[in-house]
């Protein structure tokens, strides 16, 4: 088996396309040729509708050295909080713990759990209170930022969010069906969230 073992990956090696990390944007614009190519076989007469890649906006190129600034794109379903904004660091609230992301950062896809991202600008800091999302750091120092709700976190009031815990760690205890149950903790989670974040 293991004299076989450099023919076999050798074949596997050839065998993969080689293809950019989903993080990579192209550097320019692209075509999916081999799709044009199949829809001008079946339909010559009308020019092929655009796919994804054609609506991507190209990235610049991952830099030989790294810059001194991060460029973060902060967006929200119904806004766009930060656009193209250079910062020094950002500090995500991920499900696998805070990560801080400075320029030159590896490429990395991080889904988001109920917390703090803090905007570190010099020495100023933002911060907002997130719910869920994801953040796509890419290799050229661009980090994109997609939240489900996010607020800043000097728009929060204590008292109302004490009251909210209250009220769902109630539900919590006093409820019957699974689907009472998981509305319930998922109201003491983000609850706590908020609570540790304003008193952190």
């Amino acid at each position: 088996m293991f004299r076989q073992a450099p023919r076999l990956l050798a074949r596997a090696t050839s065998m993969m396309r080689t293809r950019s990390f989903s993080t990579d944007l192209p550097a320019a614009q692209t075509v999916d040729s081999s799709f044009v190519e199949a829809w001008k076989k079946v339909i010559p007469n009308i020019d092929p509708p655009k796919t994804p890649l054609s609506f991507m906006q190209p990235r610049p190129p991952t830099p030989s050295t790294i810059p001194g600034k991060l460029t973060v794109n902060f967006v929200l379903p119904y806004q766009s909080e930060l656009s193209t904004k250079e910062v020094d660091m950002v500090i995500i609230p991920a499900t696998t713990g805070q990560m801080g992301v400075l320029p030159g950062h590896v490429a990395t896809i991080a889904e988001l759990k109920p917390g703090i991202l803090s905007v570190h600008e010099g020495n100023d800091v933002t911060k907002y209170f997130l719910s869920s999302g994801f953040a796509f750091i890419h290799a050229n120092s661009f980090a994109d930022i997609v939240a489900v709700e996010a607020v800043p976190i000097d728009h929060i009031d204590p008292a109302l969010v004490q009251k909210g815990l209250a009220e769902f760690t109630q539900k919590l205890s006093t409820a019957t069906t699974d689907l009472e149950k998981a509305e319930a903790q998922i109201g003491v989670d983000v609850h706590s969230a908020l609570n540790s974040a304003l008193t952190g």
